[in-house]
């Protein structure tokens, strides 16, 4: 099997990033180039490695093979280059994923413990998607994921090796409400209450609820403004432009003006904030973050 370094590193990065455009993006190649590559490494090891579809690529059975065997060379020729060129890895790297919510409490107070206990542990975070996280746990660069999830809880992607999911703590979700607004008097309101506000709403996934409407509403919210960040939107909300909906957890984060209620008349929204990664031993420095992590989870859910 003939295959090159650059190869094993576009199969990564398009693995990572779903798109052979992504993946040209953020390796600085043409697509075409991209394309060129993957075709190379299909033409060695005489296999389909991706299949294509109009919304991007997923990884064949033998596409996943490799990219096991891929990440291990590559590690493996990173860390050899960082011996030779005499770079101190005695702190150990460690590549934590999370949701852009899990950021300001639970990631932020985990770095903070960190930077006391073990300064030496290299902590580098990154926010993204469900999908893209767990893509990049895969082709492993990312070594450890905050994700969330509704009820049922399943895995999530169903690919071999199963993922290592360890739930976290369980949070709830409330209504962010201004604070000298007419819903604001009381620590409830009632579904129907909500038939005519104004929502602050972000982007989601197909067959998601929007973000930042409550979920099982009935009839067609009405969304009058649209932002990806959780603190602009409660901006919003503080500013009088509509509600939004944001977890418990952000309790303690929360801008001033807003005022965070609990919904009736409908079944409980709850999440599950679990860590995920690949099977497989972990190293003290990873054993450190997720320590880090499980100490302010478990804060957060007395």
């Amino acid at each position: 099997m003939d295959v090159t370094v650059v190869g094993l590193r576009v199969l990564r990065v398009v693995a990572e990033r779903g798109t052979f455009t992504g993946a040209a993006r953020e390796l600085g190649y043409t697509q075409s180039a991209v394309s060129r590559q993957v075709a190379g490494l299909e033409q060695a090891v005489d296999a389909r490695l991706f299949d294509r579809s109009p919304g991007g690529v997923r990884l064949t059975a033998a596409g996943r093979a490799l990219l096991r065997h891929a990440v291990t060379a590559l590690d493996a020729l990173d860390a050899a280059d960082r011996e030779l060129r005499g770079a101190d890895d005695d702190s150990g790297g460690v590549r934590l994923g999370h949701f852009p919510a899990a950021g300001p409490v639970l990631v932020a107070r985990a770095l903070a413990t960190l930077g006391r206990e073990r300064p030496r542990v290299r902590l580098a975070t990154r926010e993204g998607t469900t999908p893209s996280l767990v893509r990049a746990l895969r082709a492993g660069t990312l070594d450890v994921a905050l994700l969330s999830s509704r009820p049922p809880h399943r895995s999530p992607d169903t690919d071999d090796p199963a993922l290592h999911v360890e739930p976290l703590l369980e949070d709830r979700l409330v209504l962010a409400v201004r604070a000298d607004g007419p819903l604001a008097d009381r620590a409830a309101v009632m579904a129907q209450e909500l038939a005519d506000v104004t929502w602050i709403a972000g982007p989601s996934g197909t067959g998601d609820p929007l973000l930042g409407v409550w979920p099982g509403l009935p009839g067609r919210p009405r969304v009058h403004h649209a932002a990806r960040d959780w603190l602009t939107k409660l901006h919003l909300v503080a500013a009088g432009a509509g509600v939004t909906t944001v977890p418990a957890t952000l309790r303690s984060v929360t801008p001033p003006g807003i005022r965070l209620v609990t919904v009736t008349g409908l079944p409980e929204e709850r999440r599950r904030v679990s860590l995920v990664r690949l099977p497989g031993p972990t190293t003290p420095p990873v054993d450190a973050v997720l320590h880090a992590l499980r100490g302010h989870a478990a804060e957060l859910a007395d």
